[in-house]
């Protein structure tokens, strides 16, 4: 494939909106996107664990930051905040939660974690 591809998240191939998220997913020609809008008081083991039904969260993050403050707990006991402008790595086994009284928004760019994220199994 050659040329140029480009969607808008306004206009997503695929949402999602559990408990206080919306995962918006843009399908870009076999590689897939996604925007990430977390409200305050959005914590993964409370919004996103009944949907997918595993004890943390097992999907591999890639991406950035745009809005808001997002702590992530990983099992195995460590811990940090990802804050706007950070590009980041979560990996699989790990709760998160929105700190304050912001909004989180980011931007996904592993495909997998886009086409999977917060869909019940």
């Amino acid at each position: 494939m050659s040329g140029v591809t480009k969607k808008s998240f306004a206009s997503p191939d695929e949402l999602r909106a559990p408990d206080k998220s919306e995962i918006r997913v843009v399908d870009l020609g076999g590689v897939k996107a996604a925007q990430i809008v977390f409200q305050p008081g959005w914590r993964w083991s409370e919004c996103i664990k009944p949907v997918v039904g595993t004890d943390s969260c097992q999907v591999h993050h890639e991406g950035t930051l745009l809005q808001g403050r997002l702590h992530v707990a990983h099992d195995d006991g460590t811990e940090m905040e990802i804050v706007p402008g950070d590009a980041y790595v979560v990996y699989p086994g790990h709760d998160a939660w929105v700190v304050g009284d912001e909004a989180v928004v980011g931007l996904e760019f592993d495909s997998g974690a886009a086409e999977t994220y917060a869909r019940p199994d």
